[in-house]
């Protein structure tokens, strides 16, 4: 992806500060200054708020969609240890998490655990302009604005300020939205190739303001169990009406990120705050989890039922009427070829296995 460039600006330069990139810090850092600068007002600001920015929009894909950040990341290491040290929910709104770090920045544990990130990469993001390996000499030659650089670097005292270069003032509000998909799309280049088996990862960057709708789905349940299909919560027993159910991902939708039909079925609605994004137990659910929907597939299709929310199907490798027509070896055979590999992947992820206990 390219940027926008410029016959006055070092653009080219900006164009290769993620060049051989070896961890996250970089793409947070562009992502964080962009943000302060263009939503916040900021053009001089302490190394601080620009961390704490970082772990912020960090915090969603580690905690949530535990995403691996590669081997020996400090700042994946950083975000787990705070949040299970601090005990923060691992939902957290990032405006949320950013104010519980501003108002607990005199905690030592979180001074300790975060000043990793003042000691590289403000001056290393310098790199694609001023080519020096000495700290100290970043900080004089960034002074001057070698290069065009895109800020200067101050010490005062024991801390760091970051002051933008006037020059890119306009540069950067006119082409914000542009600059922050060039960071998340290498961000997203980068961490495909750690989580070469994780599907979706794009929409795992960013913590959604609020998730679809599932009524397409509750209007086919319901439509099911209106037509003699008896639907008992596969977990807890309890006999299902319409309406009075939860879908539940069998999957945790922090996982897969989707909402397709084959990974959702009724559940008792006491299910979700005890199973959350844990992963059921393939041994003891998916066969009655398998024909329950078969079940399903064949009301639906003996009834008429046209909507297209039967095409999700097709993604486990058939269509409607050949799951519905299948013997009980091979429709468990088609749902664990899809279940058993991304069970496998969420295990390796660090999701937990779950089993219902009354």
């Amino acid at each position: 992806m390219e940027i926008p460039q410029s016959t006055i600006l070092s653009t080219e330069a900006l164009s290769s500060v993620f060049k051989k990139t070896t961890a996250t810090y970089k793409f947070y850092w562009l992502i964080a200054l962009l943000f302060l600068f263009v939503k916040k007002g900021k053009t001089r600001m302490d190394v601080w708020d620009i961390m704490i920015e970082i772990v912020a929009n960090a915090w969603y894909p580690v905690c949530y969609f535990h995403l691996s950040f590669g081997k020996s990341e400090s700042l994946f290491d950083a975000i787990i240890t705070l949040q299970k040290e601090r005990n923060i929910p691992i939902n957290t709104p990032r405006e949320e998490l950013s104010k519980w770090l501003h108002s607990n920045i005199t905690d030592p544990f979180v001074v300790s655990s975060l000043r990793f990130l003042m000691n590289n990469v403000p001056y290393r993001f310098l790199s694609a302009w001023i080519h020096e390996k000495d700290d100290k000499r970043m900080v004089e030659r960034s002074q001057r604005l070698e290069g065009g650089c895109l800020y200067r670097l101050e010490k005062i005292n024991n801390g760091l300020v970051v002051e933008l270069n006037p020059c890119w003032f306009d540069y950067l509000r006119k082409n914000y939205k542009i600059l922050m998909d060039f960071a998340y799309w290498n961000l997203t280049l980068f961490l495909q190739i750690r989580n070469p088996n994780v599907p979706n990862i794009p929409i795992k960057l960013i913590m959604p303001e609020k998730r679809n709708s599932l009524a397409v789905q509750h209007k086919y349940w319901d439509f099911v169990m209106q037509h003699g299909v008896d639907v008992r919560c596969i977990y807890r027993g309890t006999m299902l009406s319409p309406g009075s159910y939860d879908l539940d991902h069998f999957m945790p939708w922090s996982f897969v990120s989707h909402d397709l039909l084959w990974n959702l079925l009724p559940a008792d609605g006491s299910i979700n705050s005890s199973k959350s994004d844990n992963l059921p137990s393939l041994d003891r659910y998916l066969s009655e989890y398998a024909s329950l929907h078969q079940l399903a597939v064949k009301a639906a299709l003996a009834n008429g039922y046209k909507e297209k929310v039967l095409e999700d199907y097709l993604s486990l490798g058939c269509t409607p009427q050949e799951l519905a027509d299948m013997d009980s070896s091979h429709l468990l055979d088609t749902f664990n070829r899809t279940y058993a590999p991304l069970n496998q992947i969420a295990l390796n992820m660090g999701f937990v296995e779950w089993n219902y206990i009354s």
